[in-house]
Order: structure tokens, then C-alpha cells, then sequence
């Protein structure tokens, strides 16, 4: 039986949309939460899909260069949508990170939620 876990962070970035013609157009702050999943079926030896420890070592990592950030200066970040740092982009960045770098055959990337306010989020949802 496939089965998610899910770990859950908190960062806090500045950023703007260039040519956005509302309020955001402006730069202004955000405490993002980030949700990542993992499926698989549960190890044999562990019971588990994946060590949520090594999960938050990974993500940490990550989070390191872009927490209490512009993000709209994060020129050096390969990849990292600077240009336009839309909640949708940055899970599209966050999602090519995830499939390029982690992961094996025992398990997939299967959930990438960016939450930007407390109501509002943009998500990834990987396919078998």
C-alpha cells in the first residue's frame, strides 16, 4: 500500500511582481509555509517511506539561502524564479529541484504546497 508523509516548514521573504498593477506590484513580505510529500510503500526494515529527519535536513538546506530574503535578488540560485517569484513559480522551482536532486525507486515526489497566506496556495501533485 502507497502511502505520503508530508513535512511541513515556515520561511519569511520579501518580494515583488514587476508590472503587477495591484498591491504586490510593490514589495511586501510573506510568511510562506511549504508542504512536501514523498509516496511510497513503507520500508520492510524501517516501516517507513522516508526519515522525516533526513527530509528536514534536505529542506533546511534549502531554505537557508531563500529565508528572510528578497527573493527577487536571488539572482545566484540556479533556476530560482527572481524574475517573477509568483507562489506558482516558486513551486515549479521547488518541484525541478525535488525531481533533479531526491528521491529513488522506493519512492516519488508527490506533493509540493506553497502556501503564500494563510488562504491562499499553489500546489504540485505528481502523477504515477
Amino acid at each position: 500500500m502507497e502511502i505520503m508523509v508530508v513535512k511541513e516548514f515556515t520561511f519569511d521573504c520579501a518580494h515583488y511582481l514587476p508590472g503587477y498593477t495591484g498591491k504586490c506590484g510593490d514589495l511586501h513580505g510573506h510568511t510562506y509555509k511549504l508542504q512536501v510529500g514523498f509516496a511510497g510503500e513503507p520500508s520492510q526494515a524501517t516501516g517507513m517511506v522516508m526519515d522525516f529527519v533526513d527530509l528536514a535536513r534536505e529542506i533546511d538546506g534549502i531554505l537557508q539561502d531563500i529565508d528572510h530574503q528578497c527573493l527577487n535578488n536571488l539572482t545566484n540560485i540556479i533556476g530560482f524564479p527572481s524574475h517573477l517569484p509568483t507562489a506558482e513559480n516558486m513551486v515549479v522551482w521547488f518541484v525541478e529541484y525535488f525531481l533533479r536532486n531526491y528521491g529513488n525507486n522506493d519512492m516519488r515526489l508527490a506533493l509540493v504546497r506553497l502556501w503564500e497566506t494563510p488562504t491562499s496556495y499553489a500546489e504540485w501533485t505528481g502523477e504515477k
